[in-house]
C-alpha cells in the first residue's frame, strides 16, 4: 500500500461510522472499500465525504455475479495508482466505470448515514422548487438512514 493510500483510508476510518451505521457495506471489504473511497476522491474531489462506497457497494450487491466481477476487477485494478497513473488510464474501459460509479455516488446527492456532509446538490446549487422538495429515500438500496 502506497502512503496515501494508508492517509485516505486512516482519514475515512477516523471520520466514519462502524460498518453498520455506514449503511451495512456487503460486497466491499474494508481495503476495497477505502480503495474505493480514494478513487471517488480522486475521480471527483470532496465526494469521499459523503461516503460514496456505500452507495457503490449497494449497487454492486443489486448487480448480477459478471457485472459485479467487473466491477470489483475495475476497482482493484486502479486500488493503488497515483493520481498521475490514474490520470493516464482515462480512457480505459476500467477507468471509465469507477468513474461512472463515482460521479453516481456524489451526483445523486447520497450521503451515507452517519456522515455528517451536506451533498452535492448543495454544493452545485441545485436548488429548483422541485429538487428541494424531494424527501431522498435510499431505501431501495438497502440503505437505511
Amino acid at each position: 500500500m502506497s502512503n496515501h493510500f494508508e492517509n485516505v483510508a486512516r482519514s475515512w476510518y477516523a471520520r466514519a461510522p462502524t460498518a453498520p451505521e455506514r449503511g451495512d457495506v456487503r460486497v466491499l471489504d474494508d481495503a476495497r472499500a477505502a480503495a474505493l473511497e480514494r478513487l471517488c476522491e480522486l475521480l471527483v474531489p470532496g465526494s469521499s465525504r459523503v461516503g460514496p462506497a456505500v452507495y457503490v457497494d449497494a449497487l454492486l450487491e443489486r448487480m448480477d455475479a459478471e457485472q459485479r466481477g467487473a466491477a470489483l476487477a475495475a476497482i482493484e485494478s486502479l486500488a493503488e495508482l497515483d493520481a498521475a497513473t490514474l490520470a493516464g488510464r482515462a480512457g480505459a474501459p476500467e477507468f471509465l466505470q469507477v468513474r461512472a460509479l463515482a460521479i453516481e455516488a456524489f451526483y445523486s446527492d447520497f450521503v451515507a448515514p452517519g456522515c455528517e456532509a451536506e451533498g452535492a446538490w448543495a454544493e452545485i446549487d441545485f436548488s429548483t422548487p422541485l429538487a428541494t422538495r424531494l424527501a431522498k429515500d435510499w431505501s431501495y438500496l438497502g440503505v437505511q438512514g
